[in-house]
């Protein structure tokens, strides 16, 4: 099949910023007359790595509590616009109309929709009636990688079309107020709000979508996740996280660069999806590179937080339009499964 190419990416985060520091306080307010260890807790903000992050609600919000009715209304809202947003740009920077658009592939795991986003984004934004429809649920942290994989296989298969791949995640709708459990707390102290597009096509002249893979390890499902509860969903992170990269990510990775004829030392960057400070930590030890050369993800981190399946497409931009003319470029996040997913970005022919 011909590889498709990369022509465009566009990312939208909504207007109200969370500063770490206020952020920490308010935290630290809410939950000192309840828990007297909570002081234990609070170098989980300092040590995130991160500086700023972006909400699709006031922070004045998360004083009250919320049914999941509630905060699914607040999902749909939020997450139809900053889709259209990041559409928008996409569209701009491609010299594309919605009427050029073959095919869309949208990623979300934070919220529920039926009709599914694409189909509300296609109705809002007056996509073609023959629009081709690909929503995708569940796939957390590594969406944005595999959502875009998934893009890359539609756009192989007609060659002719264009297809748009979306992203959207509103991590912060899941903070429980009640809920003092440290995946509740690291939760609070990681997760931000932001949409990403971006526009495949076999046409042009961006960098073309090269081989694609995952794996999944054995006995690992209660890793990561959500727990849905009924006044929303819970998030559901492992300790072991960062100890499993360093261990266990260099083989699987090895095995996906073995099976498509690859190796290591023939990769020029790697864009990660920065769940954490403490995983990108570790991903440099298994990739073999110095501490903290994960510029690109480390400024998405430091500015935007954890975005989910989003925040990916944010490492991706801000590297698009230096990525190496000669060598290729690995993507890489982590998500529920537990899995790790792999895409090679090879320079354009």
């Amino acid at each position: 099949m011909t590889r498709p190419r990369l022509g465009a990416v566009a990312t939208a985060v909504p207007r109200y910023v969370l500063d770490q520091r206020e952020v920490s306080e308010r935290f630290r307010r809410a939950f000192a007359v309840r828990a007297g260890h909570i002081e234990r807790l609070m170098p989980v903000f300092l040590n995130a790595g991160i500086q700023t992050r972006y909400s699709c609600v006031p922070i004045e919000w998360y004083a009250r509590d919320h049914d999941w009715p509630d905060r699914n209304r607040a999902y749909l809202e939020a997450a139809l616009d900053l889709l259209e947003r990041a559409t928008t740009i996409a569209l701009d920077r491609a010299a594309l109309s919605p009427d050029d658009i073959d095919a869309v592939v949208v990623v979300s795991t934070t919220g529920i929709a039926t009709p599914s986003l694409d189909a509300l984004l296609a109705e809002r934004m007056k996509l073609k009636r023959t629009i081709r429809r690909l929503p995708i649920f569940g796939l957390g942290c590594a969406g944005g990688v595999i959502g875009l994989a998934r893009a890359a296989t539609l756009a192989a298969m007609d060659p002719g079309a264009n297809v748009l791949f979306l992203v959207v995640e509103l991590c912060t709708l899941s903070f429980r107020r009640d809920d003092l459990s440290k995946s509740n707390v690291v939760a609070t102290a990681l997760f931000g709000d932001g949409a990403a597009a971006a526009i495949l096509s076999c046409n042009g002249d961006g960098p073309e979508i090269g081989a694609s893979g995952e794996y999944t390890w054995p006995k690992s499902l209660g890793i990561m996740g959500w727990d849905v509860k009924a006044d929303g969903m819970r998030a559901i992170f492992s300790r072991d996280i960062p100890a499993l990269v360093t261990t266990r990510f260099k083989s699987a990775l090895d095995d996906f660069l073995g099976r498509n004829e690859r190796r290591a030392d023939e990769l020029s960057e790697y864009l990660c999806h920065p769940g954490g400070a403490k995983v990108l930590d570790a991903l440099e030890t298994a990739f073999g590179i110095g501490s903290g050369d994960l510029l690109h993800s480390r400024a998405v981190l430091r500015e935007y937080g954890n975005m989910s399946a989003a925040t990916v497409m944010f490492v991706l931009e801000r590297a698009f339009e230096t990525l190496p003319a000669a060598r290729s470029t690995l993507m890489t996040a982590l998500g529920p499964g537990f899995t790790a997913a792999f895409l090679l970005l090879e320079p354009a022919r």
